[in-house]
């Protein structure tokens, strides 16, 4: 069985900047890291491998530091990765980048299992699994909190929709998004990072895909638009309360602030 995983660099703090014009994030010279969910979705993955044959590879879509963890799934026991990376890309909103994820995915050849985790930290949308396989035509189910049983043929898997637990068993070709929590991912290994090391990855740019319309990519291909964004402003203004008196003193600035 073939799985893909699609993995993302996002910010690895809070100290980010926006582009003022286009109003998207500005990545470059800025520490990141793996989405924490796509971590979740890698070890799901491995957990799937140890019970079904399986070549896992990875999809992540960014600038070209986004290697950084594609190289870093290496070190966890991904075999193959592939970086979507072109500037014609860049300013993407869900339905853009879900769009070209799925074109990324075709050109990686057939596919039974695509993984992605719930959503993104620096999105926190959760549109783009769902979005992905209604471009490839494939079922999906999210919010997938455990995976009951693998077979060489279907999935069966409890998917938390809210107010209901839900079974179900869905057939391959498909995609599932994972809820923080499925399993404890695990930490890179030194010995695969050495083993690793000279491993290429694919890199895929608008040209290599299948459709190059470039009214369905970046910016020019995201129906939304951002008409203003920045940073919230910080506060560091406190007042300390203690002794017998602090209840009462609490209560007092929550009731002139009109909270209660």
């Amino acid at each position: 069985m073939k799985i893909a995983v699609c993995i993302k660099q996002v910010p690895g703090g809070t100290n980010v900047q926006v582009d003022p014009v286009t109003g998207v994030l500005l990545r470059d010279g800025v520490d990141s890291k793996i989405n924490p969910y796509d971590l979740y979705a890698l070890e799901s993955a491995f957990q799937i491998k140890n019970q079904v044959s399986s070549e896992i590879g990875v999809l992540s879509m960014g600038p070209p530091q986004a290697k950084a963890v594609i190289k870093e799934s290496f070190s966890m026991g991904v075999d193959t990765g592939v970086l979507l990376s072109d500037r014609k890309f860049a300013g993407a909103d869900v339905l853009a980048t879900s769009y070209a994820l799925a074109q990324g995915l075709k050109a990686m050849g057939e596919i039974d299992l695509i993984i992605c985790g719930k959503q993104t930290t620096d999105g926190d949308t959760a549109q783009v699994g769902p979005e992905m396989a209604e471009y490839l035509s494939i079922p999906h189910i999210s919010n997938i909190s455990k995976i009951l049983e693998v077979t060489s043929e279907s999935l069966t898997v409890e998917a938390d929709m809210g107010e209901t637990i839900e079974i179900q068993t869905i057939g391959y070709p498909c995609l599932i998004t994972v809820e923080k929590g499925i399993y404890s991912p695990r930490l890179p290994s030194y010995k695969n990072k050495l083993k690793t090391a000279t491993r290429e990855i694919k890199v895929l740019t608008f040209d290599d895909l299948d459709d190059k319309d470039e009214k369905k990519y970046g910016l020019n291909g995201s129906p939304t638009q951002v008409e203003r964004i920045f940073n919230p402003p910080k506060n560091a203004d406190k007042e300390m309360l203690s002794g017998d008196e602090a209840a009462v003193g609490l209560f007092d600035i929550l009731k002139k602030r009109k909270i209660i």
